[in-house]
């Protein structure tokens, strides 16, 4: 059923007929139909809902709309409705809301929810603490496979994931894991340490959020465990967190890439003004680092003056300097996003990226040098001055961007940060120098 067809059905107050349609629909698409409602339909459709539906439908709801569903509840309203959300949704949610609202709810929460929603706000938003959620299942390895299914039975209903449940000695230590799977095709007298994995790949609750989100595709996982300093189990951050996570990063990276500040909502979510905050310091930097490539023109305007055919190629050579660093930046950047290269193999890829910047630099000189000949009908000398400098130009870019992003990682930077824009802004000031020093030689200005 579409939403025009859920909106008439409202008007037309035919409330049974709409919630039994709505609850057949996935939490996905309920969110998106709640964020098409004025304020109080909002309400009331929510209100309708079961509280299972609810809590998966609020946590796909933009900040704002939560913020207005939190606002229409009554403080005895929050507590209990909070008890029904995930953890991990919880801690989102509460990192997206004014500080006010979360006030009201930590006010509003019982002891044991304000301790455990404090305990996973403690950690930095870029950690693996910040996106684990501690439902999860775990049991003990001198348990019974009969015991352990039991206990499944009892405790698991509200858990994250029963797919993979972990095994810890008394003192939550992780020894190990076993898959549901394990459990029913095992018999039922064999105890769980007999069955159990114990090469356990985990994470810490300081590690990277993107590097654990990385482990899970690497490794193909459903969950990943998440200990801490003494090997405790504290939390598993879930498969559907990751791909969240690796989203969020890529869509990070790629705003990084073309000088924007990064943001965390969608882009018709974010005012004219906000966006004009995020962009102009980028374009200022970069305006005033352009400004440097004038200077240097200005510098050699005497050679020019005697050949002014020079200034004609000016745009070329720039142009195929940065599209050549960037070319190396941004396979740079991705890769050490996905953890395929690593500082130590800088060399590697400097000695790579100089070959490819050879073998394309000889590609693009020498059609340069035809293309000044035949169609600019220009002395071979200036078509050797074009030709050599494009081929510079180009081995020079190619290692730019190549080590920039790496040397950004050493220094704790993000990467990203040293994308298209900033490299060819070096590389359009250095093609300059290389361009007017090359002709200053062979034509003797």
């Amino acid at each position: 059923m579409n939403y025009t067809e859920l909106n008439e059905l409202l008007d037309e107050k035919k409330y049974n007929q709409f919630i039994s349609e709505v609850n057949e629909m996935n939490a996905v698409d309920i969110a998106d139909f709640l964020q098409t409602l004025d304020d109080q339909q909002l309400s009331k459709v929510f209100r309708m809902l079961k509280k299972d539906i609810a809590a998966d439908v609020f946590a796909e709801l933009d900040a704002e709309v939560q913020q207005k569903i939190i606002d229409s509840m009554k403080d005895s309203e929050i507590s209990a409705f909070i008890d029904t959300l995930a953890m991990d949704d919880t801690v989102d949610m509460l990192e997206e809301l004014p500080a006010n609202v979360v006030a009201r709810i930590l006010k509003s929460s019982s002891p044991e929810q304000r301790k455990e929603i404090n305990k996973f706000l403690k950690y930095s938003d870029q950690s693996a603490g910040s996106v684990m959620t501690s439902e999860f299942v775990r049991i003990k390895s001198n348990l019974t496979v009969e015991a352990a299914v039991d206990y499944i039975r009892k405790t698991g209903i509200d858990k994250e994931t029963v797919y993979v449940i972990y095994v810890t000695d008394a003192s939550r230590r992780l020894l190990g894991w076993v898959e549901l799977r394990d459990l029913l095709f095992a018999d039922k007298a064999d105890l769980i340490e007999d069955i159990m994995y114990t090469a356990v790949i985990s994470a810490t609750t300081s590690d990277d959020k993107e590097t654990v989100a990385n482990l899970i595709s690497k490794y193909d996982l459903l969950a990943l465990p998440v200990v801490d300093s003494e090997n405790r189990l504290v939390g598993i951050v879930t498969v559907d967190d990751a791909l969240d996570v690796i989203s969020q990063e890529a869509t990070e990276d790629i705003e990084k890439m073309v000088a924007i500040v990064p943001s965390d909502k969608p882009y018709l979510k974010v005012g004219v003004f906000e966006t004009f905050i995020k962009r102009v310091p980028w374009l200022l930097i970069l305006m005033i680092s352009a400004a440097f490539t004038g200077s240097i023109i200005t510098h050699y305007e005497e050679a020019l003056g005697k050949v002014v055919i020079l200034t004609a190629f000016i745009p070329m050579l720039m142009g195929s300097g940065g599209n050549a660093g960037g070319q190396a930046s941004v396979t740079i950047i991705r890769s050490l996003s996905l953890g395929e290269i690593r500082m130590r193999n800088i060399f590697k890829i400097l000695w790579k990226e100089l070959r490819v910047s050879l073998l394309c630099g000889t590609a693009l000189a020498v059609a340069a040098f035809a293309k000044v000949m035949i169609f600019d009908r220009v002395s071979a000398e200036i078509a050797l001055t074009v030709s050599l400098s494009l081929l510079a130009t180009i081995v020079l870019a190619k290692l730019v961007g190549a080590s920039l992003p790496i040397l950004a990682k050493r220094v704790k930077l993000d990467p990203a940060v040293m994308a298209s824009p900033f490299i060819t802004t070096i590389v359009d000031a250095v093609s300059l120098i290389i361009y007017f020093n090359i002709a200053t030689k062979i034509l003797n200005l």
